[in-house]
C-alpha cells in the first residue's frame, strides 16, 4: 500500500472535526439510554418494547444502509458522505423530540439509524487515509473517543435536561449541534483524495457480493467481525441498561444515574481508549501480534469487573456533591477503562489488512456486525431476560439479566485468541508482498 500524505496541522484539524462528529454520533445514539424511564411512562411500553426501539429497529436499518454508504465513500470520497450523514442523523434526532406517539418515535429513530450508517466506517477510512500505519491506532483512538465522550454528554447532559425540562427537550437541544458540525466538515476540512484512493478508484468496479465474499475469506477478518459482534452485544446492553439498573437496584434518580454512567463511567472509558491506542502503537512496533493482543488483554481484564458491578449488593461508597456513588459503581469505572480496549485496535487491524478501495467496505462490515448484533440484540436481549426474570426476581430482574451478558465478553476473548495468529501471519504476508487470503494487495 502507498504511504499516507505527510501529517500537518491540517491533518490534526481534520481529525478534530471527525472526532467531534463521532462524539455526536454516539450522543444521538446513546441518548435513548437515559430517557428509557420517561419514554416508557409516557407511551406505556415494556422493557422488551424499549429493547426493540433502541435495539433491533435501529440496528436493522443501520445495517441495511451501512455497506452501500461505505461503498459510496470508497468511490466518491469520505468527506461528503460523512458530512451529509451527520446533518441527516442530527435532524432526525431533533424529530425524536417531536414524536406524538411511539410509532412516530420509532420512525424518527429509523431516520437516525440511516444517517449514522454513513458515519463510522467512512470516518475510520478517512483517518487511515490521513495517518501513516505506525501512528494509526493512536489517531483512531482519538476518533473513537467519540463513544466515551458521547456517553458523557449524552447521558450526563441528557439526563440533566430531561430531569429539568422533559425528555423531548433533550432530543431537540442535543440534536441541533450536529447540523453545524456537518457543515463545518464540508466547508473547512481539506480532504483531497489520497494517492492510494485515486489508484484504487482507477481499478474496475466490482459487484458488492463478490467484494463481500472476498473480504470474509480473509483469514483473520471473520474472527474480528465475530469479536465486534460479541463484544458489542455486551457493551451496548450494559451501556443502554446501566442507568435503569442504578435507578432500580441502587435507588438513584435519572439525573444521578446519568451523571455516574455518563460523566464518571464515560471518563474512565475515555482514558481507556487513549491508553489502549497508544499502547497498541507502541507494542505493535515490536510485534504486530499486539494489535490483537491488546484487545484480548483488555477484554479478559474487564470480565471480573463487570460481574462485580452487577452482583455487588446495595451500599453507598461516598457522595459526589448530592449524588450518592454506590459501591458497585466503583467496579463499573474499572470495567469502563478496560472494556473499550477491543474496539480501536480491531479497527486499526482492519486498516492494516485492506487496500483503499475496500477499506470503508471492510470497516462497514465490522461496524454492521457491531450494530446488528450489539445495538440490535444487546438491549433487546437484556429487556427480554429482565421481563422473563421479573415474576421470580421482581425488582432485581434487570440485575441478573445484565450479569448474564458477561458471557458474551468471554466469547469475544475466544474470538480474539483465534484471530491473533491469523492476523500475524497475514501482516507478515503483506510485508513480503504476497497474496494473502483471497485479496491481492
Amino acid at each position: 500500500m502507498n504511504p499516507s500524505p505527510p501529517v500537518t496541522w491540517r491533518t490534526h484539524y481534520a481529525l478534530l472535526v471527525l472526532a467531534s462528529i463521532y462524539v455526536f454520533n454516539y450522543i444521538d445514539r446513546q441518548l435513548m439510554a437515559i430517557l428509557i424511564e420517561p419514554v416508557k411512562l409516557e407511551f406505556g411500553i415494556s422493557d422488551t418494547g424499549i429493547g426493540l426501539l433502541s435495539g433491533v429497529t435501529f440496528a436493522v436499518f443501520y445495517t441495511v444502509f451501512g455497506l452501500p454508504l461505505g461503498r459510496l465513500s470508497d468511490r466518491i470520497g469520505r468527506k461528503p458522505v460523512i458530512a451529509f450523514s451527520c446533518m441527516a442523523w442530527s435532524l432526525m434526532t431533533m424529530l425524536c423530540g417531536m414524536a406524538g406517539s411511539f410509532f412516530t418515535l420509532v420512525l424518527a429513530r429509523i431516520g437516525v439509524a440511516i444517517g449514522e450508517a454513513g458515519g463510522t466506517a467512512p470516518s475510520v477510512a478517512m483517518v487511515s487515509d490521513l495517518y501513516p500505519p505506525q501512528r494509526r491506532s493512536t489517531a483512531l483512538a482519538v476518533l473513537m473517543l467519540g463513544s466515551s465522550l458521547g456517553a458523557i454528554v449524552g447521558l450526563g447532559l441528557g439526563g440533566w435536561i430531561a430531569q429539568q425540562h422533559g425528555w423531548r427537550y433533550a432530543f431537540l437541544l442535543i440534536g441541533a449541534p450536529g447540523i453545524l458540525l456537518g457543515l463545518l466538515l464540508l466547508l473547512t476540512v481539506r480532504a483531497p483524495k489520497p494517492v492510494r484512493l485515486q489508484q484504487a478508484n482507477a481499478a474496475p468496479a466490482e459487484g458488492w457480493l463478490r467484494t463481500l465474499g472476498e473480504l470474509l475469506r480473509m483469514p483473520s477478518f471473520p474472527w474480528l467481525v465475530l469479536t465486534g459482534g460479541a463484544a458489542a452485544i455486551a457493551g451496548y446492553a450494559i451501556g443502554t441498561w446501566s442507568p435503569s439498573f442504578l435507578i432500580r437496584s441502587h435507588g438513584l434518580n435519572m439525573q444521578q444515574a446519568g451523571f455516574l454512567v455518563g460523566v464518571i463511567g464515560g471518563s474512565g472509558s475515555t482514558i481507556g481508549t487513549l491508553v489502549c491506542g497508544m499502547l497498541t502503537d507502541r507494542l505493535a512496533r515490536r510485534d504486530v501480534g499486539w494489535q490483537i493482543g491488546v484487545p484480548l488483554l483488555g477484554t479478559l481484564l474487564s470480565i471480573p469487573f463487570a460481574l462485580a458491578y452487577f452482583l455487588w449488593p446495595q451500599g453507598i461508597a461516598f457522595y459526589i456533591g448530592d449524588t450518592p456513588v454506590p459501591q458497585a459503581f466503583l467496579f463499573y469505572s474499572a470495567f469502563g477503562f478496560f472494556g473499550v480496549w477491543w474496539a480501536t485496535p480491531c479497527l486499526g487491524a482492519i486498516t492494516h489488512l485492506f487496500p483503499a478501495n475496500r477499506l470503508a467496505q471492510a470497516t462497514a462490515i465490522f461496524v454492521m456486525a457491531m450494530t446488528l448484533l450489539g445495538v440490535g440484540l444487546g438491549p433487546l436481549l437484556i429487556g427480554m431476560l429482565s421481563d422473563l426474570f421479573l415474576p421470580r426476581l421482581q425488582g432485581e430482574s434487570l440485575r441478573y439479566a445484565l450479569a448474564a451478558s458477561v458471557v458474551l465478553l468471554v466469547l469475544a476473548a475466544v474470538f480474539l485468541a483465534l484471530a491473533l495468529p491469523r492476523y500475524r501471519a497475514q501482516i507478515k504476508g503483506l510485508a513480503s508482498g504476497k497474496v494473502v487470503g483471497a485479496v491481492a494487495v
